[in-house]
């Protein structure tokens, strides 16, 4: 008997209003903008005829609203995973932008001091281990079909170099992970045979000159 074939697509969310340019990390209260709106729908419509039979979500407003077009597209609700959370970071909260952000005053420099763990936040390990286990209990949940979880642009970065056999330290400038981006692992029993990757909001994205830094932010 053939072992069953399982997808997996994990999607970051689109993205979020947030006009005092903020890291808002897992503060509560970031929602879509009407241009985030738009990209969740696009990339659910990039779906329309899979065979989608679990949505997942981390529990944050921005990623639950990604996750709705996906529910309504396979006909079924949207779970929460915590799992699935943006990681912790020391900066939450304040404006890291270059040249006017917290990254100005000498007291934060020492949070700078391991860029390999890192010192600044959750560790990488950590947050590969959750979203593993993430990634694998929806797994279990669509196995012989397919299923979405709704996550964050570093938690997926790190759960595609760790499942890929990847360091997990890295430039935050060379993630390949766009809003509303899918990286899908595809399954053979257990066991992942590929991982792909898409944008299915890209045209949206080069609209929007935030949406544009945001792609590697």
């Amino acid at each position: 008997m053939s072992e069953p074939q399982t997808v997996v697509h994990v999607l970051r969310h689109g993205e979020v209003h947030n006009p005092g340019k903020i890291l808002y990390g897992r503060i509560p209260g970031f929602r879509l903008s009407s241009l985030g709106v738009q990209m969740a729908e696009m990339a659910a419509k990039s779906l329309d005829g899979h065979d989608i039979t679990h949505v997942v979500s981390s529990p944050l407003e921005r990623a639950v609203q990604t996750a709705e077009p996906f529910a309504e597209l396979a006909g079924a609700g949207v779970h929460t995973d915590d799992r699935l959370l943006e990681s912790l970071n020391y900066f939450e909260g304040r404006r890291v932008s270059v040249g006017d952000g917290a990254l100005r005053n000498p007291r934060h420099w020492w949070v700078l001091r391991d860029p390999f763990t890192p010192s600044w936040g959750e560790p990488y390990i950590q947050i590969a281990r959750r979203m593993t286990a993430a990634l694998l209990a929806a797994r279990e949940a669509a196995e012989g079909h397919e299923a979405v979880c709704v996550s964050h642009q570093l938690p997926i970065w790190i759960l595609r170099c760790f499942m890929t056999g990847k360091r997990l330290w890295h430039d935050p400038r060379r993630r390949q992970c766009a809003l509303a981006s899918l990286t899908s692992f595809h399954f053979v029993g257990h066991r992942v045979v590929n991982v792909s990757y898409t944008e299915p909001a890209a045209a949206l994205i080069a609209t929007s000159a935030t949406a544009a830094r945001a792609k590697g932010a």
